[in-house]
């Protein structure tokens, strides 16, 4: 049995961030570029080095003049995060970063090349306040949301790498983006919603990733599901439900206690219906807690009446976190877990894992680190 754990929706301890160029709006950046003194055009000179080129220095912006770098350095480009340690996994194909932030937080962010695609996973907050037993950062509490320009800066940053040949030695660019480092996203709703537009929108005013290779993951917030729903995007939404009944899933991802495993299908039908895109169902194995036939049953079940072929399930082979009693399910549950998922009718493969030499479950390294 589950010790039942109490949600965190109290305020994040720690202050948010001074404001960076990648937290402004177009017409804010012109603003400010104004308020500098600076004529309007050099506006959009910034968002090209910045979202175009990448550039995040404003003394190695050459089309900028020198007397104005310091200028723009110290109202738009305040330092919001350096990088603690890199640790490499899968022959360098995988590199997760631990960062400090500008307060002191730490937060984390995996960097995964795959064949023909590499693949950021950003946080969005630094902790988590959903409070979910068996993962390293719901146990850690929230310290706070995190800004527009720290998820964007998190993103830039990745694709620097990817560009000058830093993971797995080759260049590369970066192509997709998932939602699902440290943190609830639904839970700092607006500002990832701006981010998202920030990484999908065409240069001088985002890094233009498609809005289709975006991936926004959540624990169940219904209401904001759909909220998301009508901002009429076209990110995939995935839905980590880890247990297809309320008793189990009331402990294991305490949010379930104001929003069921119904109404949260509910609400990932109505994303599915507006967005046209399949709904994820993310779904940590636990040996002996959530693997057992009969949910796999129930779990196809369910999900073929709510969502019908809008639908595919990701299992997750548990990362578990060190000293942790949770531990991942052994394979031939595994196998059969899913054999019966696609025997209701439901498409269902296991998540390719990596980085798990580095500790790469999300919350681990900066646990380790605190």
């Amino acid at each position: 049995m589950v010790t039942p754990v109490t949600l965190n929706f109290s305020a994040p301890r720690r202050g948010m961030p001074p404001t960076h160029m990648a937290d402004l709006s177009r017409k804010d950046l012109q603003d400010q570029v104004k308020q500098l003194g600076l004529p309007k055009f050099r506006a959009d000179q910034l968002a090209r080095q910045y979202y175009g080129r990448l550039q995040g220095d404003p003394d190695l912006m050459t089309d900028l003049p020198e007397s104005a770098r310091s200028v723009v350095r110290e109202a738009l480009f305040p330092p919001l995060m350096q990088p603690v340690r890199h640790m490499e996994a899968d022959d360098g194909e995988t590199r997760k970063t631990l960062w400090r932030l500008h307060d002191g937080t730490l937060l984390e962010s995996v960097l995964m090349r795959y064949p023909g695609r590499a693949t950021l996973c950003i946080s969005s907050q630094a902790g988590c306040g959903m409070a979910c037993p068996f993962c390293a950062t719901g146990q850690g509490g929230l310290d706070r949301n995190l800004s527009v320009g720290e998820m964007v800066e998190q993103v830039r940053n990745a694709a620097v790498a990817m560009r000058d040949g830093e993971v797995s030695g080759e260049e590369g660019r970066l192509s997709n983006i998932v939602f699902m480092g440290m943190g609830e996203p639904l839970a700092n709703y607006k500002r990832v919603v701006e981010t998202i537009r920030k990484i999908t929108n065409p240069s001088p005013e985002g890094f233009g990733i498609s809005q289709r290779n975006v991936t926004v993951s959540t624990v169940g917030l219904a209401p904001a599901i759909r909220k998301l729903a009508d901002e009429e995007m076209t990110v995939r939404l995935a839905v980590s439900l880890h247990t297809p009944d309320d008793e189990l899933r009331d402990e294991l991802v305490p949010v379930n206690n104001r929003w069921s495993v119904e109404e949260v299908l509910d609400a990932a039908r109505y994303y599915a219906d507006k967005s046209g895109r399949r709904v994820s169902i993310e779904y940590a194995l636990i040996r002996d807690m959530n693997d057992q036939p009969w949910r796999a049953d129930l779990l196809g079940k369910k999900l073929h009446g709510a969502l019908g072929s809008k639908v595919h399930v990701n299992v997750i082979p548990l990362n578990p976190t060190p000293g942790s009693k949770w531990d991942a399910s052994p394979r031939e549950v595994q196998d059969e877990f899913v054999r019966r998922v696609i025997a209701q009718g439901v498409p269902c493969t296991v998540r390719d894992t990596k980085g798990q030499e580095i500790a790469a479950a999300c919350g681990q390294l900066a646990a380790e680190e605190n």
